[in-house]
């Protein structure tokens, strides 16, 4: 099958293989920030074929895991309301707030709904005139532009009753916090590509300019990865950092002009809690005034609940790669993809659940 197929051959896998380890001298620490590549890297076993020079770690690159706890304490308040219905990708019912998940609200009476697509909320809400459809809109640049493009609609079609809770992200502040950080020193990125899809490669080129840091968009099959991580080497070993696509039948240096004029249209840029990197400014996107009407905070009100996280959860450290999932003392014990403590765990883009799956620890 094309595209796939074609990078999964042995032969040219043995071949990247090959050539990293004959050609990486100096030793580097390359981040992934894109659930996708981590599971491909361990679904693969791309990390066993690496050489010593050759660090593989993963960055905060799973929307559900990065999402703040006070972000799912406020849906959950939300969702209990008796005249609210919730609307929710599957993964986020999941998630541990500071007392409980939305699958527990939902248990207890709420009404939540898993979508598979941001439009089915406004099929909710035009069945249910009488209650406010709440969705709840996270993720990276992937996702922002669909959940733009349901405000955009449900403003064309006057709908009232259709509020939406935000917590979109976007990668280079993170990326930029990351490799100024002092706990981690990360030497190169293996760029995520369905958000480079939609931003295209320039969003990268700081990192090259200003930190020296070498960056690859690469695709998702074990020869994209590997093909990736040779020009990230071949990068390093001649002292030329810069940004390239490895992923260029899907991915070009303009990106998506219409999703990022549909970004622009509904959101601003601003100041945004990531779990695990704290505040990072200018990283996240909230709703422009003239659609204040479709903010949840703004037509629900704001929540005020302290936020607990579980002590001895060390997804935060995860996220930076200060440590791995199993380092976690609840990894494997009492934390597990049926029974997630952590956000780590909930999404199969989290790292712990894709050691779990992988049968690493």
């Amino acid at each position: 099958m094309k595209y796939i197929d074609e990078y999964r051959d042995g032969a040219v896998i043995k071949s990247l293989a090959d050539t990293i380890r004959r050609e990486s001298k100096t030793p580097e620490t390359v981040m992934e920030v894109c659930g996708g590549h981590t599971n491909s890297i361990f679904k693969f076993g791309i990390d066993a074929l690496m050489p010593e020079t050759v660090s593989l770690v993963s960055g905060p690159g799973c929307p559900v895991c990065v999402t703040p706890i006070h972000y799912i304490d406020t849906a959950i308040e939300y969702a209990k309301r008796s005249d609210v219905i919730t609307v929710t990708f599957g993964d986020l019912i999941r998630l541990p707030g500071s007392g409980g998940s939305l699958e527990r609200a939902r248990m207890n009476g709420a009404d939540v709904r898993v979508v598979y697509s941001p439009s089915e909320a406004l099929s909710i809400a035009a069945d249910n005139p009488a209650k406010t459809v709440l969705f709840l809109g996270i993720g990276f640049e992937t996702t922002a532009p669909l959940t733009a493009a349901l405000i955009d609609e449900a403003a064309a079609k006057g709908m009232t009753n259709l509020v939406i809770l935000p917590s979109h992200r976007i990668m280079p502040p993170a990326m930029q916090a990351l490799v100024t950080a002092d706990d981690i020193a990360v030497g190169a990125f293996i760029c995520p590509g369905h958000v480079s899809v939609v931003t295209g490669s320039g969003i990268y080129e700081f990192l090259a300019r200003d930190h020296h840091v070498p960056c690859v968009i690469s695709g998702f099959e074990p020869a994209d990865i590997l093909r990736s991580i040779l020009m990230i080497v071949r990068q390093r070993e001649t002292g030329d950092a810069r940004v390239e696509i490895e992923y260029d039948r899907a991915v070009n240096a303009a990106g998506s002009r219409a999703s990022q004029d549909m970004l622009a249209k509904i959101f601003t840029l601003v100041d945004g809690e990531w779990r695990g990197l704290g505040v990072i400014p200018k990283s996240a996107y909230a709703i422009r005034p003239e659609y204040r009407q479709f903010d949840a905070v703004a037509r629900l009100g704001a929540v005020d609940i302290p936020a607990r996280e579980n002590p001895a959860c060390i997804c935060a450290d995860v996220l930076r790669a200060v440590k791995k999932p199993v380092d976690c003392p609840l990894y494997k014990k009492t934390c597990s993809p049926d029974n997630p403590q952590g956000a780590c765990m909930v999404s199969p883009e989290g790292s712990c659940n894709i050691y779990f799956r992988h049968g690493r620890g």
